[in-house]
């Protein structure tokens, strides 16, 4: 049986970033992902500076290399109101194709081994943990998606509705458009949206989105909604049309236990304001990671997260709850269009690890009152 100091599971954004910050502590490594690189994943490509300042601090640098950045956002309200504005720093659009091949590949060169397998059992035992009786380690990091693996050993259902959305995402042709990244929200199903993310090639990547309420959504309908929020946009053209589940965050299940620790999507970690997780994923990956290769893991690991995003989590949450009412939205987009220290607030809150700020409550109080 091989032995390891620390297995992950899922070698995306989340667990290359653990392979990262455990390699850094001292701790040997494996790398298991059921798929080869380079491979695709159903996502918005949407790469916050957040999450690159992370990756710098694990010794990653230039994965947005070849991309251009995107300067501005521009967000439409359910009512139709509109804020275009420029990020305090650029965001980028990089194919989780590159992107995960290029952290994972950082991974490999800081020392982990990286292997193609995919995980069926996890056993637990008193000083370690056995991964389909074949490998062995001190800790276990399930950054494996939606429906972990490593999640399920610890008990612990996916998210159900009201707490899982459904997205498709595809690629399109975007030339002549601005360089701006486009959310349009809808007022039907209400919470959802459509999103378009320039590449820089004349491609975008577009997609529409909805938080599911228990009743089936076929895949006829989202092709139909995101046609309707994105009509300038040839949508028809769109390849690569693949769905995929968001695990929002207002469910998460306990982050660790005895040796078993859970990251990025396994651990609902998916922004319910934005839909963002790339940020999410790589911090706490590297959060994990660094607690995996040293005693006490799972304490370990859920303190450093406690302190490191319990608060902007509190937050997302409120903002969460109070998205879900369509006038506070709209309410929101106008007071961003008025202030650019309220719109630089509400990107901090979706695409990193902000908080409603009593400056940005204010402002949309006041918008909700003059409305």
């Amino acid at each position: 049986m091989d032995d390891f100091d620390v297995v992950v599971v899922g070698a995306g954004p989340a667990g290359a970033a653990a392979a990262l910050a455990a390699r850094r502590a001292g701790a040997s490594v494996l790398l298991l992902d059921k798929a080869g690189f380079p491979r695709d994943k159903p996502c918005g490509d949407g790469v916050a500076p957040h999450a690159l300042d992370v990756l710098a601090g694990l010794g990653v640098t230039g994965v947005e290399d070849g991309f251009a950045p995107v300067p501005s956002l521009r967000l439409v309200g359910p009512a139709g109101g509109a804020v275009a504005r420029r990020h305090a720093r650029p965001a980028y659009t990089i194919p989780r194709l590159v992107l995960d091949e290029r952290i994972a590949n950082g991974a490999v060169a800081a020392g982990a081994v990286l292997r193609r397998h995919t995980v069926r059992r996890i056993e637990e035992r008193p000083d370690r943990v056995v991964v389909d009786g074949v490998v062995s380690a001190r800790a276990v990091i399930g950054a494996d998606g939606a429906y972990s693996t490593v999640r399920k050993a610890l008990g612990q259902p996916p998210n159900g509705p009201g707490h899982l959305a459904l997205a498709i995402r595809g690629y399109a042709p975007f030339a002549g458009q601005p360089a701006e990244q486009r959310i349009v929200t809808a007022s039907r199903e209400w919470p959802a949206y459509a999103w378009a993310f320039p590449i820089g090639d004349g491609t975008a990547n577009i997609g529409y989105g909805e938080v599911l309420h228990g009743r089936p959504i076929s895949r006829a309908h989202l092709l139909d909604r995101l046609a309707e929020l994105l009509p300038d946009v040839d949508t028809a053209a769109a390849t690569g049309l693949r769905a995929h589940h968001l695990p929002l965050s207002t469910r998460r299940p306990a982050p660790a236990r005895g040796r078993l620790l859970l990251v990025g999507d396994a651990l609902s970690l998916i922004n319910p304001f934005t839909g963002e997780g790339i940020f999410y994923a790589v911090l706490s990956g590297a959060l994990a990671g660094a607690a995996a290769a040293g005693d006490a893991p799972a304490r370990r690991y859920a303190a450093a997260l406690r302190g490191r995003l319990g608060r902007h989590l509190r937050h997302s949450r409120a903002a969460a709850l109070l998205g879900g009412r369509q006038w506070i939205v709209n309410a929101a987009v106008r007071a961003a269009d008025r202030r650019q220290a309220v719109f630089d607030d509400l990107i901090e809150l979706g695409l990193g690890d902000g908080t409603l700020t009593p400056r940005t409550v204010g402002a949309i109080a006041r918008h909700v009152v003059t409305r």
